[in-house]
């Protein structure tokens, strides 16, 4: 009988039972298989209770279609290796690419297949897309290429005629990684890649499927095509009103579909060699300095890539510095995917990383990714190669004492605290809104490629202010110019108000929305329909929708009136005043629910907080203190757990009334007793640290 193992929850379950999936990164083909043993040993030692490996194409292929297993090469005896681990107890997930990137030159592909021009990704002019990454430039692939696809074919017949039988119940793979980061990680410029015969084909398929009949793209379009066939996608963006957007706002969507259906169709040809465990993804991690708080969006979309695969996550590789920039994402994360996990956490890093941080940052990083909300993670590396420096395990299974003891404590930590059982008292979501981010990268006009040199130029991977359009477009501001600003002061007044909340999408669900009392949106001219009339649905049944600056008049046609304006068309809507008495914005009752517009920028630091309060959201008086905090609250009992971090550079002393009465309370990450005076919590936060807090309130 086949075992079950699925997400349920936001819990790892193997037929029933839920596992954690605190898993490190060890690369069998790069020991020797003598080492195997007392490596897995010394992973289970520090709290690990899984593994995830790549499995590398380039690695097993000796010729087209000849592979070693073992056979020639020990260290490539897969079924060996996760035989042993089995064997010591430990769940794999593995990934088998086909791209690993992994530090590889090659990126895992056997190098016959990156110099076929006829399995390459192209520019909009036809030549061969390079992606700028260390060690080399690599060729860019297209992943729809039937060519492309049917060499992959290969690679899946042989390896998983291998993983099939791992599987519940006669072994311990429990998930399967599609694909790695795909290429678009060093390419994510809008009008660099991938214009091959391939997309271009399913591009138009793309295309008729929204709109079904040329007539009425022609009518979206103000175009005259007699045919699907006809339309080239944009090379570059050209656009200077609204009236063109559409032409260029379905391109940046369809790079969104591109990577969801290449992953799909991935994940099939994988389930039809009988895989059925969890199928996963990891999105890169955003670079650019200091993390872009204008969150991971287009044309990495998480909700609609986890309606095809089992569950969706962010790299991170951060130092404790980037405070933020680890929030943004951890936020994001949780509040978007129904299994909040990180695919690669840092554990040492690549030699070329420019600032690299040390152990102290790793436990810095886990707590914070923690407190914003990520229940399980896999630490990318375990084990020091060549191209990797920092890990606590050499290739010999030789430990680094300092850095071995550290994550042994976190790993102990981890493993006795039940996470899971708590849920995190996040009344707001702070949504991020596709439809500008779709938007700015349209209007994208600098050929900016992505990669890891660009934080060095100042430049992020993603479109920022600095090259896209500053053109009013026929609006009555640059939107794309403006989106980040208003996302950024939404972002941190809630955070400077005590308010606990995580990151959402336009592209959740709305029952998604649903979960939390209070959506924060930025808004102007125009919204695309699909989330006008979410917002619609969840203020109508009850909810609080804050935005500003503007109620959007039209939709993402640019020519019909959007949902949210029709709601408060028969609404005149009652004054907001902050505490000075000054009008900021209108309330406007709707349905069960209300929207509130929130007219300038400078009233948000100003009146944000009043209004949340109004609706009862739950937040923590922190005063002026720079320390953030984030409270969960039992599922089951009463009980709770309070994370305080101090983000700067110089320790603070924090002040905290707690929200309930408790028996006693204990720092938990240190085991110690912490006094309580009059129901506050008094105490001291050392710079660049997190404290976790726990209790149970009286009578619980």
């Amino acid at each position: 009988m086949m075992a079950t193992v699925k997400i349920e929850d936001q819990k790892f379950k193997v037929d029933g039972k839920e596992i954690s999936m605190y898993s490190g990164s060890v690369h069998y083909w790069r020991s020797k298989p003598e080492a195997w043993s007392g490596i897995l040993d010394k992973v289970k030692d520090m709290g690990f209770n899984a593994i995830t490996t790549y499995i590398p194409w380039e690695i097993h292929e000796l010729q087209r279609g000849i592979f070693d297993f073992g056979e020639v090469e020990p260290s490539r005896d897969i079924d060996r290796f996760l035989t042993l681990c089995e064997e010591k107890g430990l769940y794999v997930a593995v990934r088998p690419g086909p791209q690993i990137n992994s530090e590889l030159t090659w990126f895992g592909f056997p190098e016959r297949i990156l110099e076929d021009p006829k399995l390459q990704a192209k520019n909009a002019k036809g030549g061969k897309v390079v992606l700028t990454q260390v060690p080399r430039p690599i060729p860019a692939l297209a992943y729809h290429s039937e060519e492309f696809l049917a060499e992959v074919d290969l690679w899946y017949d042989a390896i998983f005629t291998i993983l099939e039988k791992h599987q519940p119940p006669k072994g311990n793979l429990v998930a399967v990684q599609v694909d790695n980061e795909m290429g678009f990680f060093f390419n994510v410029n809008p009008y660099s890649t991938d214009y091959s015969d391939s997309s271009k084909a399913l591009y138009r398929s793309f295309l008729k499927e929204k709109y079904n009949t040329v007539s009425e793209l022609n009518k979206m379009y103000s175009s005259n095509y007699s045919g699907f066939d006809e339309i080239d996608p944009p090379g570059r963006f050209e656009g200077t009103r609204k009236e063109e957007l559409r032409y260029y706002l379905d391109w940046i969507e369809y790079r969104e579909f591109y990577l969801i259906t290449s992953m799909e169709n991935l994940g099939n040809r994988m389930k039809s060699r009988g895989i059925h465990v969890p199928l996963f993804h990891n999105y890169p991690h955003p670079l650019g300095p200091g993390g872009a708080k204008g969150a991971p969006t287009t044309p990495f979309n998480l909700p609609a890539l986890e309606e095809k695969l089992g569950f969706v996550g962010f790299d991170i590789y951060s130092r404790k510095e980037l405070y933020d920039h680890v929030k943004t994402i951890a936020s994001y994360v949780s509040g978007c995917s129904r299994f909040p996990y990180i695919p690669e956490f840092i554990m040492g890093v690549w030699p070329w990383y420019i600032k690299p941080g040390d152990f102290t940052d790793e436990v810095f990083v886990t707590k914070e990714a923690l407190m914003h909300g990520i229940k399980e993670f896999n630490r990318y590396m375990l084990v020091d190669r060549n191209k990797w420096l920092g890990s606590p395990i050499n290739r010999k299974g030789v430990v680094k004492e300092d850095s071995y003891n550290a994550h042994k404590k976190v790993g102990t930590n981890l493993m006795k605290i039940r996470w899971n059982d708590f849920a995190k008292c996040d009344d707001v979501l702070l949504v991020v809104n596709r439809d500008y981010d779709r938007l700015e990268a349209a209007t994208t006009l600098l050929p900016v490629v992505g990669d890891f040199l660009e934080p060095v130029f100042g430049f992020s991977e993603y479109p920022s202010s600095v090259i896209v359009s500053d053109e009013h477009l026929g609006f009555s501001r640059p939107i794309q110019q403006h989106k980040s600003t208003w996302f950024d002061a939404f972002y941190k007044a809630l955070t400077e108000g005590g308010v606990v909340f995580s990151l959402g999408d336009t592209a959740q669900s709305v029952e998604a929305l649903k979960k939390h009392k209070v959506l924060v949106i930025s808004a102007f001219d125009y919204i695309g329909k699909k989330t006008a009339d979410k917002l619609a649905d969840y203020i109508e049944t009850g909810g609080t929708v804050v935005l500003g600056p503007e109620i959007p008049k039209l939709d993402d046609t640019f020519s019909s009136e959007s949902a949210l304006s029709k709601l408060v068309s028969s609404s005149t809507g009652k004054p907001v005043l902050n505490s000075n008495g000054m009008e900021i914005g209108k309330k406007h009752a709707c349905g069960k629910g209300s929207l509130i517009q929130i007219f300038e920028l400078e009233s948000i630091s100003s009146g944000l907080i009043e209004i949340l309060d109004s609706v009862q959201v739950f937040r923590i008086d922190k005063g002026k203190s720079v320390a953030d905090l984030v409270l969960y609250k039992g599922k089951i009992r009463d009980e709770y757990i309070l994370f305080v971090a101090n983000p700067s550079e110089k320790k603070i002393e924090v002040d905290i009334p707690l929200p309930s009465v408790p028996e006693s309370v204990t720092d938990i990450w240190e085991e110690k007793k912490e006094e309580i005076s009059a129901g506050r919590l008094k105490t001291e936060v050392c710079a660049h640290d997190i404290r976790i807090f726990s209790w149970k309130a009286i009578n619980a």
